[in-house]
């Protein structure tokens, strides 16, 4: 019976029922043969019996066929989370509700081992956390005195129901290209432990309590003898490929592990920015936070100093420019019961502040770790870790958070893409376009050329391309060959969005190039006059967070966004409020025009910056960048027409006569410049 047909008459509902009782003797349908008749119908075939096994049965008595089903399902977990994922099994509150013995944890172990060897995942997986574990089970009896309970609301502490289990998965690389990488920036007031705690992180020894730890990682002289950081440090910190332990460079021992070892052994890597705490060096911390692209800050504190100084500060230049936070409180061995409580006390106040908006969560045990790296990204979580760098305690901890902390999903293209670049010729132009590299170190390597170290902010690149590199300090781009291409001192052939590099030019001398220059794809069609635009005026909304006074139209500040810190002044103020007038105070927001001093840079809309001027600090975003044509009516109408053309172009037509002429062209052309000047300024008043 291909087809049913139902018809119904017009009769009334009466006469309808009537008819229905007399015929529904006479012919009486099997139910089961009309099921399954109507499933065939609509394209649904007989379940089968092994669809019908539910998933604690695949997970612990696992056929071939199962294999196959939970390596599709853990395939697409791993390719959402960009190579890896947490899964947790067991519990009635978790994502796969059972009730579990050691039994059945025993089968899905083996089972789960056997997946991540199936062709389709390629992986490996390890338990994180169960919670009738003995060393957690133990942990959660002890009464913390000093715990932060400002997450309750949020169910943060709530008990588990039943036994759960939760296991990483994380995709093997096939190569340095394909490995994971987060970036964590370390911050926080001087003499907070900051380099310490990187030192044991990365060395895997414990401090002496008089700084032992951090010798390895500091680069000048000055720096061991002070003990205090002066410049941007960079460490790095892997996880085997194939069981997730950390794997540390061991700088100066017998047998060394260099970078490139470790990256090779790596299937994830954390790259630490070391930056500096003392006040002097603010320059240096704003230009590595906003230039580094970090994924997350690390936020040091001393226990027994509590949340002071420039902490604040760069607690606040994270919150500015978007950048999860989690805290790490050191020094709790030599810290007394009643000021550690009083620190706690304090950086709860602050967190929970409005400013801050954030709910500081206490880890101490595996549980607490699991659950605030799943929801540190997409919640107002901010973990808080207390930490001891001479015995040891709470650094595993802060070690298995850093293992698990989520890359950053923001960039669009994937690792796959970039491992595949290379040999999409025909697309290259394509690829190309959408190329954009931050310049944020400069390098001059004997026998090799300039070399550049940044950020791939989108797009992917490949060894030999021709990119767009400036805007120099004339606002011109040059076409340039990027010889080779290294990720984390291991040469690789392509880099994607997301991946920090290095980047050797060819036939570049280390003058042309600037911190701040970017390098763009060029598409086939380009030509040297088909360059990117760049602008010396850009509008932006910002928020003045603390001024003494009240700025004003030209006035002037270090503007920071991303890689680029050059001097800018106000061109013009424009409040929501028109009874404000053009003046702006500590807490007033408003759109402003700024206008770079010295040369043009590449901005793009969207993007966070920092203004600051001695004390003064402010925030914002980039609304729009001014074209040539409004560059010229936004100077005119902020300086009442006396500049309606580019005095830039004059000044770099005399610099570079200056340079090549001699000083006779140069007095020359500022004779004439003068003259310009002045005619101007007599057409202006008439």
């Amino acid at each position: 019976m291909d087809n049913l047909t139902y018809r119904i008459s017009t009769m009334d509902v009466s006469q309808a029922d009537a008819a229905t009782q007399s015929i529904a003797g006479k012919y009486a349908v099997d139910e089961s043969l009309f099921d399954s008749l109507v499933d065939q119908a609509i394209g649904i075939d007989n379940v089968s019996a092994a669809e019908e096994r539910t998933l604690k049965q695949r997970l612990v008595e696992a056929t071939d066929d199962d294999i196959e089903h939970l390596a599709k399902i853990f395939d697409e977990r791993i390719v959402e989370g960009q190579g890896e994922t947490i899964i947790e099994i067991g519990g009635e509150d978790s994502e796969f509700p059972m009730d579990l013995n050691d039994a059945d944890v025993a089968a899905i172990s083996e089972t789960l081992e056997r997946v991540v060897k199936h062709a389709s995942v390629t992986a490996f997986v390890s338990l994180l956390y169960d919670t009738h574990a003995k060393a957690d089970a133990d942990s959660q009896k002890t009464t913390y005195a000093r715990d932060i309970s400002s997450a309750a609301a949020d169910g943060a502490n709530k008990e588990p129901t039943g036994r759960s289990v939760h296991y990483l998965m994380r995709r093997t690389p096939k190569s340095v290209e394909e490995m994971l990488e987060v970036r964590v920036a370390v911050v926080g007031n001087v003499d907070a432990g900051k380099s310490t705690m990187l030192g044991v992180l990365t060395q895997g020894k414990l401090d002496d309590g008089r700084g032992l730890a951090r010798v390895a990682l500091f680069r000048h002289k000055h720096e061991i003898d002070s003990g205090r950081t002066s410049s941007v440090g960079l460490e790095i910190l892997g996880f085997d490929k194939l069981s997730g332990a950390a794997i540390r460079h061991t700088p100066g021992a017998h047998n060394k592990m260099g970078w490139d070892s470790v990256c090779n052994r790596s299937s994830k890597l954390v790259s630490f920015l070391d930056l500096a705490g003392h006040e002097k060096y603010l320059k240096t911390t704003v230009f590595g936070m906003a230039g580094g692209a970090p994924d997350y800050v690390m936020l040091m504190v001393a226990a027994n100093a509590g949340l002071t100084g420039m902490a604040r500060e760069h607690l606040g230049l994270a919150l500015a420019l978007g950048i999860p936070v989690f805290v790490v409180i050191t020094k709790i061995d030599m810290c007394p019961a009643g000021v550690l409580d009083s620190t706690l006390k304090q950086l709860t106040k602050v967190l929970r502040s409005s400013g801050c908006r954030k709910l500081p969560i206490a880890v101490r045990g595996r549980r607490e770790v699991v659950m605030a790296a799943e929801r540190f990204v997409n919640q107002r979580v901010c973990p808080v870790f207390q930490i001891s760098n001479v015995t040891g305690e709470g650094v595993d901890n802060l070690q298995t958070f850093l293992n698990i902390l989520q890359v950053n999903r923001s960039y669009a293209v994937t690792h796959e893409a970039a491992s595949t670049s290379e040999k999409q010729d025909n697309n290259q132009g394509q690829l190309n376009q959408q190329l954009r590299y931050e310049i944020s170190e400069i390098f001059s390597v004997p026998y090799v050329g300039t070399v550049v170290s940044g950020v791939v902010n989108s797009g992917t690149m490949v060894a030999g391309q021709t990119v767009w590199m400036g805007p120099d300090f004339h606002g011109n781009f040059i076409p340039v060959v990027m010889k080779t291409i290294h990720r984390k001192r291991v040469e690789v052939q392509s880099a994607c969005a997301g991946q920090s590099v290095s980047i050797a030019l060819k036939r570049i001398s280390r003058s042309q190039v600037r911190k701040g220059m970017v390098l763009l794809g060029r598409t086939l069609g380009d030509s040297e006059v088909e360059q990117p635009q760049v602008s010396m005026t850009f509008e932006a909304e910002v928020v003045v967070l603390y001024h003494s006074t009240t700025i004003t139209r030209r006035y002037q500040a270090m503007v920071h966004c991303g890689s680029v810190h050059q001097t800018a002044r106000v061109l013009s103020i424009r409040q929501a409020d028109e009874s404000k007038g053009s003046l702006l105070r500590t807490g007033d927001r408003a759109k402003v025009l700024f206008q770079f001093i010295r040369h043009p840079e590449y901005v793009l809309p969207n993007s966070r910056l920092i203004f600051r001027e001695g004390r003064t600090k402010g925030v914002g975003k980039v609304l729009r960048v001014l074209n040539k044509q409004e560059e010229r009516e936004a100077i005119s109408a902020a300086t009442n027409g006396t500049m309606v053309f580019d005095h830039r172009a004059i000044k770099i037509k005399m610099e570079t006569l200056r340079h090549q002429s001699g000083p006779a062209a140069a007095t020359a052309t500022k004779a004439a410049f003068d003259a310009s000047i002045s005619a101007n300024s007599k057409k202006s008043k008439k």
